[in-house]
């Protein structure tokens, strides 16, 4: 038979709680759950017995496959969380121009960096969704973002596994106050091992004007996009590259949401 895509299973420390954790994970995601044995190795079941794993440990949920792993963690956002705390600026919130009570949907989540920040910035009385199409990336965040200590003073971010360009069109016409892409480079930049495991669950498909123009519609105010800096990306799309630090290695591009057509009276 054929390798299952992906599965979950424990690590080799499991007691009952954990067990009984990694069950729920499985359910939560639809994912078949594999017992493991005590110091049983999870090396020869890759790429034989499934194509990737989940395993739930007391460190959370990490990403298996053949080349190598990955976790989720808060990475550059806990800087930036730090930073935004300390009424510092950050340049998606600016470029979005963020603010409490907000509706943010992201449509490339990741592992949730942006989110973490736009759930910061819009506050207990705002609203984050992100949308990942990647199963595999989407329950390693969702789930990391169930264990995450997010604070008070920030909304939860809810998970949608889906796609976007389906979603966005299923979505009634200013739904959101900000839409938001991040979709992955094109020319990616050497990166550490785990990064590259990313990369190969990640969606590549570039964002196309029909998208960009279908989540216009969506948004109340702006669709914000995130390119690599020294590419095109943005420009093909139409959109004018904001003002950055030459340090900065991304670019930022804004285009407004369409104005609600008038009523006739």
């Amino acid at each position: 038979m054929p390798p299952v895509p992906l599965a979950v299973t424990t690590s080799t420390k499991v007691d009952a709680a954990q067990l009984q954790e990694a069950r729920a994970v499985a359910a939560r995601w639809g994912l078949p759950f594999l017992p493991r044995r005590a110091k049983e190795g999870i090396a020869p079941w890759l790429g034989t017995k499934v194509e990737a794993l989940l395993v739930v440990g007391g460190d959370g949920v990490t990403l298996w496959e053949p080349e190598g792993s990955f976790g989720f963690h808060a990475g550059m956002a806990h800087l930036r969380l730090m930073r935004l705390r300390a009424g510092e600026p950050d340049t998606f919130v600016r470029v979005a121009e963020l603010g409490a009570g907000d509706s943010v949907l992201d449509c490339t989540l990741g592992l949730a960096q942006d989110a973490l920040v736009a759930s910061l910035a819009v506050g207990p009385s705002g609203r984050v969704v992100g949308l990942e199409k990647s199963l595999a990336l989407c329950a390693v965040a969702g789930e990391g973002l169930r264990r995450y200590e997010r604070g008070a003073d920030a909304c939860a971010v809810e998970v949608v596994h889906t796609d976007a360009r389906e979603y966005l069109r299923t979505l009634p016409s200013a739904s959101f106050d900000v839409v938001f892409f991040d979709p992955m480079f094109a020319k990616p930049k050497k990166a550490q091992p785990a990064f590259e495991v990313l990369r190969r669950f990640a969606e590549h498909a570039p964002l196309t004007a029909e998208t960009l123009e279908e989540a216009r519609r969506v948004a109340r105010r702006w669709v914000v996009v995130k390119g690599a800096r020294y590419t095109d990306d943005l420009r093909k799309l139409g959109l004018t590259p904001e003002p950055l630090s030459r340090f900065s290695d991304v670019a930022w591009g804004r285009v407004a949401a369409h104005a609600p057509a008038k009523s006739s009276s």
